[in-house]
Formats: structure tokens, sequence, C-alpha cells
């Protein structure tokens, strides 16, 4: 069964579940619509260039469209993508067509290039009910649309308990969808933790951070979303006594870092260490010298720094608003979840972990046995698992007389 893989882009988090896929012997092609992230770019979200030093591009076939994303209007974009995926499977023609998401512009090409020939689709998306940020009647015509749309899907990969209520709640039929879980590489996270740990107390000595002092972790862009202040304000209320010293280490870049320094300035001073951007095999050591990690955002699809740092073993505090926190933080148990922009809320939250570390030591392990079962692996037993269903029955549900709904 041949599959292309629809994705606008190089994706650092993608490409070691592709080689994992293509070592179980599932015959993959991804098309981009660019190859821009695997070159250095400027990221509007860290607001600086970036080159990640991980191959995105090793190891499977892929075929890049364009050097550049293609300009112009939506629907220009749509027409220009979909006489490119026309021609791309022509010359290899695919028996499925896995699509990354429903909205941008190349992956609305593929949809309707997969309609058109009859090509049964498989959805994998991030989309949650309350990421659909309009008002009330936005969000009936989106059901009303995507309820339509969603009938002439094969099969859907949910990344997690939300993502997979959005589909339920749009009339998706529950044998359609397989929980896919949205991974990370964890054996790449678990090694490299254990490469840094001989030289933590070097790193905690070179960032002049005290041996008796409790490491918060943040790890992600400088943006709005991630609510870093709300995080600040909450160190900023914990008792600063000799035995409860707290330091937060702010790992990333972005167009807020500047307003942040100056409140960290203003109502912590001398507890926050602004790190800067730190690429993929730098991040482990920061995970393995935190004792807690903490992701205050007001919304975040999913949230994969909490898979990377449950891979160090650490208790994890979340917002109410990130993605992960339903299937990865259970309360008292490997971490928690606070009430989003809620300051006293989460100060207590960190309180309660930093307070014993025999509890924090329980917590990370308790991390580690969750986040276990959240692998790559599983992604490939599942995916396995989806297409055997495909094989031998008619996946768009609808008869041959009928006309497929166009997206």
């Amino acid at each position: 069964m041949r599959i292309a893989y629809f994705l606008t882009h190089p994706i650092q988090y993608q490409s070691p579940l592709i080689r994992r896929l293509i070592a179980e012997g599932i015959d993959l092609h991804v098309y981009y619509a660019t190859d821009d992230t695997s070159r250095p770019y400027f990221d509007p979200g860290y607001d600086r260039k970036i080159s990640w030093d991980v191959p995105l591009l090793d190891g499977y076939p892929y075929t890049i469209f364009n050097r550049e994303m293609v300009q112009g209007g939506r629907i220009r974009q749509v027409a220009r993508f979909k006489e490119q995926i026309r021609q791309a499977d022509q010359e290899r023609p695919a028996d499925v067509f896995w699509l990354h998401g429903w909205n941008n512009p190349f992956v609305v090409a593929a949809w309707k290039v997969a309609l058109e020939r009859g090509c049964p689709i498989i959805l994998r998306g991030e989309t949650s009910l309350h990421s659909i940020k309009t008002g009330i009647i936005g969000r009936l015509l989106h059901r009303w649309y995507y309820q339509r749309a969603f009938k002439k899907v094969a099969v859907f990969l949910a990344m997690g308990t939300l993502n997979k209520e959005l589909y339920l709640r749009y009339g998706v039929d529950e044998r359609k969808i397989f929980l896919m879980p949205h991974a990370v590489d964890n054996d790449f996270f678990q090694s490299r933790v254990a490469e840094a740990r001989p030289r933590s107390e070097k790193l905690r000595a070179d960032l002049g951070v005290p041996a008796e002092a409790t490491i918060i972790l943040f790890c992600g862009r400088l943006a709005a979303e991630k609510d870093v202040g709300t995080l600040i304000s909450a160190v900023s209320q914990l008792n600063q006594s000799s035995n409860e010293r707290v330091v937060l280490l702010v790992v990333g870049d972005g167009p807020l870092k500047s307003k942040l320094s100056q409140l960290a300035e203003r109502i912590a001073p001398g507890m926050v260490l602004f790190l800067g951007f730190r690429n993929q095999t730098e991040l482990p050591a920061y995970y393995d010298l935190c004792d807690i990690f903490v992701l205050p955002s007001t919304f975040e699809t999913w949230g994969l720094v909490v898979n990377e740092a449950m891979n160090a073993a650490k208790p994890v505090i979340v917002s109410d608003r990130v993605g992960a926190g339903i299937d990865l933080v259970k309360t008292g148990v490997n971490g928690d979840i606070f009430h989003v922009r809620d300051v006293r809320g989460l100060a207590a939250k960190i309180r309660y972990w930093m307070s014993n570390q025999a509890r924090r030591d329980l917590g990370g392990r308790a991390s580690l046995d969750i986040i276990k079962k959240w692998s790559l692996d599983e992604n490939a037993l599942i995916f396995q698992q989806a297409l055997t269903q495909l094989i031998g029955r008619n996946p768009f549900g609808y008869s041959k007389t009928e006309s497929p709904h166009e997206i």
C-alpha cells in the first residue's frame, strides 16, 4: 500500500516518526510544500533565525515542491499546489493520502486531489474544541462544514483525548478513530538526558544557580500565548527563605523577551535567568537540571515540551489550556494542572512540589512511566492497525453513485 504523506514543511517532531514508520516497512513517501525549515530560516515565533541541529530530511523518501512557500491569495495557492500534487501523483500513484491538518492551502489541495481520484484519506491533526477561537456562529459554521467534510475521511489518527473529542462531536464514527499519541522521540531525549547528567553540577555552577535552589524550567517561544508573565509572577510570590530558594530558567526567545526581562527585574530580581534559544540536542541538559517543569500557556493544542520534560523524569505543571494535560498530567501523581492565568494557584502548585524532594522523585518516576506509552513505537503499531482497517472495505462511506463532497 503506497502512502503519500503531505506536510507543509519539515518538522523536527515529524521526521523521527516518519523514519520509524519506514523502518517498519511502510511504503511512505513524504511531500513537502517547501523545505525552508530544513535550512536556516527566520522564525517569527522565536523572533530570530533558526537552524535545527537534528536531521530533518534524512532516512526517508521525500519530494519538495518549492524552495519557498507559494505566494498569493488562498485560491491561487490551492490551485498551484493541486497542479503540483496531481503531477507528482501521476508519476508515483498513491493508494492512500495521509494529511496533516485540514486548513492549510497545501493540505486542502491534497484533500481535493484525493477526492478527485477516489483515494482514501487518513487524517491527523491537533485541533480540539477549545482551540477553535471564533464566536458561537463561527463554531457552528465550523462544525457544520467539517461534519460534511469528515464523512469523506477513511481513518482519523487522534493525537489525544481532546482531539478525539472533536471528531466525535462532529459526528465521526468512533470505529474510524485511532488514538495515535502525540509523541516525541523518547529514546533520543532519554539518552541525551543520561549523557547530560554527569555534567549537571557544572551546568548549575556555570549558570550561577545555588546548590540549594529549586530550579523551575520553562521552554518555548516568548510569545503572548505562552503566558510566561504568569509564571514569573508566581515565582515572585514564593517564599525566598534560605531553605526555599527558587530560580526560574527561561529557555527560549521571542518578541516578548525584553518585556518579560523587565517584569522579572521588577518583581522577581535575581530569581529569573533568560537563557535564550536552545536547540534540540541542547535541551535535554536543561530538562535534566530542573526540578519542576512548567508550561503556563493560555493556548496550546498539545505542548510537546511536556513530553520532553517527562522523558527526563520530572514532575510537570501545566495550565488547563494545555492540550497534553488531560492525557499526560495526573494531578498529584506526576504533576498538577492549574487554572490559566491564576498566579496564586500556580504558585501554590509549585510550592507543593518544591517542598518535598521525595515527592518530586516519585512524580518524576511517574512521568517517565506515563510517557513510555506515548512513544513512536506506539505510533507505528497504531498506524499499522489503521492501515489494516483500510484493506478490503470502502473507506469513504458513500455509495459509488454519490459524488464526494470537495472540501
